[in-house]
């Protein structure tokens, strides 16, 4: 069996979809999904149950905690105690997978060795401009063509999972994880999921803020993983190919980077 957990804050907007394509799922496997809803006080509860039945019917189990203190740490924490299966998938709420990416993810947590793994990142279509061109850079950045960045979407078989005890009290439960291993033990199957940013300038600038902080937090407590950090930074010269070919979103993104302020310490949608 393999375990997928979805941490989730009030996500009635996005809760639904993300279950719809995790039931669209191609494969012949076992899946059990734990839903961790904590400090929730929109519909997300009622939306979860709403789909036990459909689950059911596939022969998949779907458990809901119903968590009252917020927090992700904490809601990742209750899930790992909830789960089952020694495969672990660990996905954002607001993440779409794609029909076959359950399967592959599962094949290659089957390695004999620690293996954390994850599918290619799509950014999801956006509405505003500024989201759009932003988009258009990020994707183009060394750390998501050459890495496997796992952000919204990663999974560790057995093995890996006992790299780390609990979750700690952190933002970035995504860079701490993921630099528990080197680059060598991290696996990038074909399969993609969708990966949404938030909307506007404003957001922007927030989320970004918050999400240094976070690495910079991983940095702080944890400085042996350093080691594992990846060496793909982006180059001077990559820097101005990306601005030739897409001048506004550099400008955008460089803009963003720049700026990083409004931003405070508590959770935030869209990394």
């Amino acid at each position: 069996m393999i375990s997928v957990i979805v941490p989730a804050n009030n996500e009635e907007a996005y809760i639904a979809a993300c279950l719809e394509a995790i039931l669209a799922q191609e494969t012949a496997r076992a899946v059990e999904v734990v839903v961790a809803a904590n400090g929730c006080t929109d519909r997300t509860l009622d939306i979860v149950l709403s789909y036990r039945m459909r689950f059911s019917e596939r022969g998949w189990v779907l458990k809901l905690l119903d968590i009252e203190k917020p927090g992700k740490p904490n809601a990742l924490n209750s899930a790992d105690a909830a789960a089952s299966g020694a495969e672990r998938i660990y996905l954002d709420a607001d993440v779409i997978m794609s029909p076959t990416l359950v399967e592959e993810i599962a094949a290659a947590l089957e390695l004999n060795r620690p293996v954390y793994a994850s599918g290619r990142m799509r950014i999801a279509a956006a509405k505003s401009w500024a989201t759009r061109a932003y988009g258009r850079i990020w994707a183009r950045l060394p750390f998501v063509t050459q890495g496997v960045p796992g952000a919204g979407l990663f999974a560790v078989n057995a093995a890996a999972r006992a790299r780390w005890e609990s979750f700690p009290e952190i933002i970035s439960d995504d860079t701490y994880v993921r630099l528990k291993f080197a680059p060598e033990e991290r696996v990038l199957v074909e399969a993609f999921y969708e990966w949404p940013l938030v909307e506007g300038i404003a957001a922007l600038v927030r989320v970004r803020r918050r999400q240094n902080r976070g690495v910079e937090e991983v940095y702080k407590f944890y400085p042996e993983l350093m080691e594992n950090k990846e060496k793909n930074s982006l180059t001077v010269g990559q820097a101005g190919g990306i601005a030739f070919a897409d001048p506004l979103g550099f400008l955008v993104y460089a803009g963003v980077s720049v700026v990083q302020t409004g931003a405070g310490n508590t959770w935030s949608r869209g990394r």
